[in-house]
């Protein structure tokens, strides 16, 4: 039965940096569709190229595995090139199922400037589907993702061209590439040290923290403690860390939300730094920030 997630948001950053220009190993070819520039099969180390392509385009990931087989590719070439369908075997994507959390195949996700946005477990008729993927169009067109691609082979016809980096935040992509986490907190900072109005540095730069702290994290044992104990302040920003970046900004600032009557003035001022890195994370612009937002203000005044 297909499950179909709630309205799409842009929120989080899941770690799927380490994925981006890995190895660059051909795609599978096994099991997996012939590739078109609308449809592409992909793996954990080809799976970068479609992540890059996710600010121009919005992608569709469909997660399958054992017997199945991708269902998508018509429907999404039916969108003539507003869409590209990365079909991903979960036996050969170990590290993308873990990075998502994907709890089982099918699994349908979109990427939307390269954050992952999960819409649904299953696949759902067609006439359930396409409002689904209109609302991603429709949340891809409010963040700047309205580029297309043209039918034919991969990289052949109407690839999007990305304007060039600046040259900090291109130093900290590079360093994302090649898994050096210190080397893309060190570019944002001087990024921001010479525009401090640079909001795609503000926000690179708390995703890299995020990345940074979560890859520190125990999740089993932190979520265990944070059940265990419901007030611990380092259980409950580790499992907030945890929801934001697999997606689940509501979860992620409700927990820390909760705290804050009780907690002490120091305490609060933690919770209150944090939850402002999340906003910045999500952008000021979305529902979630909007409510947490709202919520936070009420509990400070």
């Amino acid at each position: 039965m297909s499950n179909p997630g709630m309205n799409p948001s842009l929120a989080g950053a899941v770690d799927l940096s380490g994925l981006v220009n890995k190895n660059r190993a051909p795609a599978p070819s096994d099991s997996a569709p012939s590739d078109s520039a609308l449809v592409r099969a992909v793996n954990d180390q080809s799976l970068g190229e479609l992540v890059e392509l996710s600010r121009s385009v919005p992608v569709i990931l469909e997660i399958y595995g054992g017997e199945l087989t991708p269902q998508l590719g018509p429907l999404i070439e039916s969108y003539q090139g507003k869409f590209v369908l990365g079909t991903v075997r979960g036996e050969e994507a170990p590290e993308l199922v873990k990075a998502l959390q994907i709890q089982g195949v099918p699994t349908i996700v979109a990427l939307v400037g390269a954050q992952p946005i999960p819409l649904m477990q299953g696949i759902a008729p067609e006439q359930e589907m396409r409002p689904i993927l209109d609302q991603v169009l429709e949340l891809a067109a409010k963040n700047g993702v309205t580029g297309s691609v043209a039918p034919g082979e991969p990289g052949e016809e109407g690839a999007p061209e990305e304007p060039p980096l600046p040259p900090l935040h291109q130093e900290a992509f590079d360093a994302l590439s090649r898994d050096d986490i210190p080397a893309a907190l060190a570019a944002y900072q001087a990024a921001l040290a010479q525009n401090p109005g640079d909001v795609d540095a503000a926000a690179g730069l708390a995703q890299v923290e995020l990345l940074q702290r979560t890859r520190e994290l125990n999740p089993d044992q932190v979520r265990r403690q944070a059940a265990e104990n419901p007030t611990d302040l380092d259980a409950a920003l580790g499992v907030a860390d945890l929801d934001m970046s697999t997606g689940h900004v509501d979860d992620a600032c409700h927990r820390l939300l909760a705290l804050y009557p009780g907690a002490s003035e120091e305490d609060q001022n933690t919770l209150r730094e944090r939850l402002l890195t999340y906003f910045v994370i999500a952008g000021h612009a979305s529902d979630e920030v909007k409510r947490a937002r709202t919520a936070l203000t009420s509990l400070m005044y």
